[in-house]
């Protein structure tokens, strides 16, 4: 098929196009380049080569989800307790109380902007993979919305996480009767 002559007034859209392009190939060169050094880090340097491939055991945690929880949280004694944990991730309710009044505001504005968003992602993930969770989705969705239910469920995925870090164990899928 030939394609009718361009006007020279949409000449500087064809470059600009290719400008786009060129970009798009260097970026992509980039991000292959630091995944390379990625995984080399997540082989050869402690304590990445211990708990990535532990994390890369849970449903919905993939290499880059494990790499950025190993080095956003680095040492999971810091957290006490998984309400500590999910404070700090901000899976947690925003709620203010006064006398008897109690107000639920949904989910904290205060985060790490980078765990909150890829364990919301990593329980949509999940929730296909690992039955115990379909069915807790499954049984949440039926009385709150979808979006709320699987803030639930990546808390739950952040508790077996945790368990996994803490453990050093790999995780197990639970099997329903």
């Amino acid at each position: 098929m030939k394609y009718p002559c361009i006007p020279s007034e949409h000449a500087h859209l064809i470059s600009s196009l290719s400008d786009l392009i060129d970009q798009y190939i260097q970026i992509r060169a980039r991000i292959t380049k630091q995944l390379k050094k990625m995984r080399l880090m997540a082989k050869e340097q402690e304590p990445f080569n211990i708990i990535v491939p532990l994390l890369l055991t849970v449903p919905g945690v993939g290499f880059i989800t494990a790499m950025t929880l190993a080095t956003e949280l680095i040492d999971m004694r810091r957290f006490k307790t998984l309400e500590h944990l999910a404070s700090y991730v901000g899976l947690v309710p925003s709620i203010i109380s006064s006398d008897e009044k109690e107000i639920n505001y949904g989910i904290t504005p205060r985060r790490n902007k980078y765990l909150r968003t890829m364990l919301i992602e990593a329980a949509w993930k999940a929730v296909k993979i690992d039955p115990a969770l379909t069915q807790k989705f499954s049984q949440l969705s039926r009385r709150m919305n979808r979006n709320k239910a699987i803030v639930r469920i990546a808390k739950i995925l952040l508790n077996r996480i945790r368990y996994v870090w803490k453990n050093q164990k790999p995780y197990v899928v639970s099997i329903i009767e």
